[in-house]
């Protein structure tokens, strides 16, 4: 997906520089968001196209969430493609870190999801052991009963409502902004926003607060919901500085 959103990222860019009814310093930041949103939709479409066609993955009945951010000088850009989500750490006027949810959980039942899936003849509903987790279903058959309504892959729904569609927006960093948590719904089934961004601020070694994250999520896994099957639990922190180059990433994940 990165070496995909890169060469359509400078294809557009390309073209937008050649296409006369396009000023690109008209309004910079407008454009570049036009820009980006563009290379991100056409990416999309392309990697859950070659997931379909991919011998040797099922795409059929397994698929993925997609969450990416692309910082770019002081801007940062989101693209979202199901439930995972992103988190922004920012300073609150009494100097406390305050949560800033940057992205939309793509659950289906979400009215503007639920709608789309009931028009594609899906269907949408919880099961009588699980009340509040909302599922999609096919017509005719009690499954594949997934918990999000956009994924890669999972093309026993994609006729039925599901789709690859990222959701992208744009934000503006500035110097009260300290990191960015991008983490799978295991976290957040069991984390606060608050709680994500207190652990990996309160973390010593940056490089070791999306690995902290991940166990804390865990701990909480077997507290909370103790013979429930573990999701899938994976984290990455993106901490801004004083100039880009100097920004840090780190990631981790829970071991299959």
């Amino acid at each position: 997906m990165p070496l995909s959103l890169l060469c359509n990222w400078q294809e557009t860019l390309a073209q937008c520089s050649l296409d006369p009814d396009i000023d690109l310093e008209s309004d910079k930041k407008h454009q570049r968001f036009n820009i980006w949103k563009h290379s991100y939709l056409k990416t999309c479409a392309a990697v859950d196209q070659e997931l379909e066609q991919h011998r040797r993955i099922d795409s059929f009945s397994s698929g993925t969430t997609a969450l990416t951010i692309v910082r770019q000088g002081e801007l940062i850009f989101v693209a979202n493609v199901g439930d995972s989500r992103a988190v922004l750490a920012t300073t609150g006027e009494d100097g406390s870190l305050v949560p800033v949810q940057l992205t939309v959980d793509f659950k289906p039942n979400l009215p503007q999801e639920a709608e789309r899936i009931l028009q594609c003849k899906g269907r949408v509903f919880c099961l009588n052991d699980e009340p509040g987790v909302h599922r999609v279903w096919l017509p005719d058959a009690d499954s594949p009963g997934l918990a999000m309504s956009r994924a890669f892959g999972d093309y026993c729904v994609k006729d039925f409502g599901l789709i690859s569609v990222p959701e992208v927006t744009q934000r503006h960093i500035t110097s009260k902004d300290q990191f960015v948590v991008l983490a799978t719904d295991g976290v957040w089934d069991v984390i606060t926003n608050q709680a994500a961004v207190e652990i990996v601020s309160s973390t010593p070694d940056k490089a070791k607060a999306a690995k902290r994250l991940v166990q804390s999520a865990v701990h909480a896994w077997k507290r909370k919901r103790k013979g429930i099957a573990m999701d899938d639990i994976s984290a990455i922190c993106l901490f801004f500085h004083s100039s880009p180059s100097s920004q840090q990433v780190h990631a981790a994940s829970l071991p299959k």
